[in-house]
């Protein structure tokens, strides 16, 4: 999993979360319905005072299930049954296309390249999580703040 810096070491008591002065980092998180055991593992790692965005991409409605989570976080599901493919083309929605789409949207609303702190966790497939890494490089979001499958083989500078 993601490496602790020095200054993500911070105390997350209920009382220090409800201080004004605590720091509360956003969090980013995607999976699919390949990942949803890590990504509860992940959120159950979570401070209390999270805050941020989930999103979950699921072949269809069936997929959806109680995913626990900071109270501070949204969680979005993705149903690519419900959804369509490109733009034109008549076709379903493909594994990974749903996501790629909702959080590049999300990430050009709400990120900030400039000292921008979001933690990024993408937890999908291959296909969606590579556009999407793409997508948050060419925003400026430096590789070693986006954490990928280490099989994707993403963050890897050459």
């Amino acid at each position: 999993m993601a490496h602790i810096t020095e200054h993500q070491k911070v105390e997350h008591s209920a009382s220090a979360c409800r201080s004004s002065r605590h720091t509360r980092v956003q969090q980013l998180i995607t999976a699919d319905e390949t990942s949803l055991a890590e990504l509860e593992a992940m959120l159950a790692t979570l401070p209390i005072c999270s805050t941020g965005r989930v999103f979950i991409e699921i072949p269809d409605a069936s997929w959806q299930g109680e995913i626990t989570a900071p109270s501070r976080m949204v969680v979005t599901w993705l149903d690519r049954s419900q959804r369509s493919g490109a733009p034109g083309t008549g076709r379903g929605c493909a594994s990974g296309e749903a996501l790629s789409r909702a959080v590049t949207a999300w990430a050009d609303e709400m990120l900030c390249t400039e000292d921008d702190e979001t933690r990024i966790h993408l937890l999908g497939g291959f296909l969606g999580t590579a556009d999407i890494f793409d997508h948050l490089i060419e925003m400026g979001i430096r590789r070693d703040a986006i954490h990928a499958p280490e099989q994707y083989r993403l963050t890897v500078t050459h």
